[in-house]
């Protein structure tokens, strides 16, 4: 298997390339639309096809890549069902198997962030968008988010999966590559809660900041980044 992160500075989003080794063929999760010529070279230098480019949720802090790397590798888009991006070509349901090569990748609806968050696990590698950060989980105050909906995902699915399940969110704006389950259940102060109550709580009292340019990033991403 061949496996690449990606960080973009100006919205601390990771994007992920993961790849056959035998097949060549790639994916892309969470690709951003300023650095797609960097992603085909690296393509390029890796000398892999990309066949299906994934975004994890409607993307506020930035706009998604997804439709220029289609563009110019004649890709597949694909997210889960519950996006509201009618461009998507591929929409998989919960628990949906997306195979390539000899590659399998676990769609999991995560709803909370926003109403369409999904994660993707990849054996023991576990790509969860903005639901579960490193030291920290996705906000909740827009885009049909829920506090009550992200414990859920949280708590009664990727909490569920093994302590030594290897995370890779979507951002990390404190330099941290990557985390474990095990370690985020110890140790994320969102998660030392005792029930749902508790964390509609801490949810409700975070005074986050309005993303810059919400409405036109959101506006693009549901054309995929197109203009």
């Amino acid at each position: 298997m061949i496996f690449r992160q990606v960080f973009d500075n100006k919205s601390s989003t990771y994007t992920y390339l993961i790849a056959s080794a035998k097949g060549r063929e790639a994916i892309i999760i969470d690709p951003v639309i300023e650095n797609v010529e960097s992603y085909i070279k690296l393509l390029q230098e890796l000398d892999l096809k990309l066949v299906k480019v994934i975004d994890t949720h409607i993307h506020a802090d930035h706009v998604t890549g997804a439709n220029k790397l289609k563009q110019a590798t004649n890709c597949s888009t694909l997210m889960g069902e519950h996006t509201p991006a009618d461009a998507v070509e591929i929409k998989v349901k919960d628990d949906e198997i997306i195979k390539i090569d000899q590659i399998e990748i676990k769609a999991m609806y995560t709803p909370g962030h926003t109403s369409d968050s999904y994660s993707f696990l990849m054996d023991k590698y576990l790509f969860s968008g903005d639901t579960l950060l490193i030291n920290g989980t996705g906000r909740t105050d827009f885009q049909n988010g829920s506090s009550k909906d992200a414990y859920n995902s949280l708590f009664n699915k990727l909490l569920k999966l093994p302590d030594d399940t290897l995370l890779y969110p979507g951002h990390d704006y404190n330099g941290n590559l990557s985390s474990t389950i095990g370690k985020e259940k110890e140790h994320n102060p969102r998660l030392q809660v005792e029930n749902v109550d508790q964390y509609i709580e801490i949810m409700s009292n975070l005074n986050l900041s309005k993303p810059q340019m919400i409405d036109q990033n959101i506006s693009r991403n549901l054309k995929l980044g197109k203009i």
